[in-house]
């Protein structure tokens, strides 16, 4: 019981990675905050956690609204009257089914060429090709919703002076990602803003640390066309994708007491895909 007792609030957890992270930090003994911009999908989480022993609670929230955010931390503030740990998990992947289509085809276009030998003639053309809303749009769901949720859990944990807050980045902020500029750019920012953070708040006891995922099964890549799973299994020295389940443990390392003398630090489970 690694969190026995502890709050902890973990957005973006409906699905995936962050359901994978509730569910295990409830199992570890943390009372877990749902949060998710569906309803539905946060309370299907709780139900998976034992939420008879009354661990979990759903909160639906935007976390690119500051106005939302701020009405999420007010319930569990009146809730818990404090929070120990905030994983900022939250995040989208392409932003229109249309641009995923296209994406995968310039994939399998781009493979095509190179195999046989000649010149790359289809080009990524993404970021002249961007409007401003996808733009803005993936910025604020990922560096600007981490902005506030971590505003507004300072607020409760310099009460105390203790407290742990975990940004989920990606290796896409590592090595880039030529598919996806808008997401590396604001998977990037949220690397600097944990180590710049990690600074500022550390004389109050409070740590903050990242963790830069590989390519993992869950809803937000499972749009990816066969060729492109295959290209990137292939580039992964384990020679496959990981499971939610796989990051989730490493986000409890990062929670509990095993990692108190790190802060400001980058953890990435990517199976040796990058490994700067």
């Amino acid at each position: 019981m690694k969190l026995d007792g502890r709050v902890a609030l973990v957005t973006g957890a409906g699905s995936g990675i962050g359901r994978a992270i509730a569910q295990l930090f409830a199992e570890e003994g943390a009372h877990v905050v749902v949060n998710d911009v569906v309803l539905e999908a946060a309370e299907k989480t709780v139900q998976g956690m034992a939420a008879a022993r009354g661990l979990g609670l759903a909160i639906k929230a935007d976390v690119s609204s500051s106005a939302e955010v701020k009405v999420m931390f007010a319930e569990v503030s009146e809730r818990f009257g404090r929070l120990d740990i905030l994983v900022n998990n939250a995040g989208i992947g392409e932003t229109s089914e249309a641009k995923m289509d296209e994406t995968n085809r310039k994939t399998e276009s781009r493979l095509s060429e190179l195999m046989s030998g000649g010149p790359v003639r289809t080009h990524w053309d993404i970021t002249q090709g961007m409007t401003d809303e996808e733009w803005h749009r993936m910025i604020g769901v990922h560096l600007n919703g981490t902005f506030f949720c971590a505003r507004e859990a300072l607020k409760l944990m310099s009460v105390r002076n203790r407290g742990v807050i975990i940004n989920m980045s990606s290796v896409a902020a590592l090595m880039g990602m030529e598919v996806a500029p808008h997401y590396g750019a604001a998977k990037g920012g949220i690397l600097a803003f944990t180590r710049s953070l990690s600074r500022e708040v550390a004389s109050r006891g409070i740590r903050v640390n990242a963790i830069c995922p590989g390519w993992v099964e869950t809803p937000m890549t499972q749009p990816v066309s066969p060729l492109f799973r295959a290209f990137t299994t292939s580039q992964v020295p384990l020679g496959r994708w990981a499971q939610p389940d796989e990051i989730a443990h490493t986000t409890l390392f990062l929670a509990s007491d095993e990692s108190s003398y790190f802060t400001g630090q980058w953890f990435s489970p990517n199976g040796g895909l990058f490994t700067g």
